[in-house]
């Protein structure tokens, strides 16, 4: 059958593709990062949320953090001695890969390096991620709701209302340390106020 003229596919979405403006625009704010701090690290991170990178940059006003595509950022900092904006700044080019970005700041050194080393915040397991801990629920009554039972069976713990307090019914094991969670698990610690990433 031919194909229809008229059938076309229109997205429903109010976002903007960035397109070259966008990519432009963070080449030149990198090159202007560039100029106006006097130490730049490149930064690796694992599962970064919004929330973290919204603490970070609260906890470094003054300081910049880039994060966008590695090659761009690679461009703005120059791949080769050819292309770099000051000397040897294209060295760092070499390390972003993967999921990193780009931290300026004029502070000291020590300063900077003593603070990454000690930053850890945890963080809600997702799926897919694997399990850093080996988490079992003890039979007995769980600190939730009785209009929760419903949405707690679905997640495969064997729960039952007991004179209006939810309760396990035996010991679960919802996750072992090492294997990767299903979305079933990852919510379930979630609800437990489990903490793992």
């Amino acid at each position: 059958m031919p194909k229809s003229k008229r059938n076309k596919t229109v997205s429903l979405t109010k976002v903007k593709p960035g397109g070259r403006p966008k990519k432009e625009g963070l080449v030149q704010n990198v090159s202007e990062a560039l100029d106006t701090y006097d130490s730049i690290y490149v930064f690796k991170f694992d599962n970064l949320r919004a929330s973290t990178l919204k603490n970070l940059r609260q906890m470094h006003r003054e300081d910049r953090y880039f994060l966008g595509k590695n090659k761009i950022m690679q461009l703005a900092l120059g791949r080769t001695p050819e292309e770099e904006p000051k000397e040897n700044i294209h060295k760092l080019s070499q390390h972003l890969a993967g999921s990193s970005g780009l931290f300026c700041t004029s502070r000291p050194r020590k300063q900077i390096v003593d603070f990454f080393k000690k930053f850890v915040e945890t963080d809600y397991a997702r799926s897919g991620t694997p399990a850093t801990v080996t988490h079992t629920i003890p039979a007995g009554p769980l600190p939730f709701q009785h209009t929760m039972v419903d949405q707690l069976r679905k997640l495969g713990l064997p729960v039952m209302l007991k004179t209006g307090v939810v309760t396990c019914e035996r010991h679960h094991k919802v996750c072992t340390k090492g294997t990767p969670l299903t979305p079933e698990q990852a919510q379930v610690l979630k609800l437990l106020d489990v903490k793992t990433c």
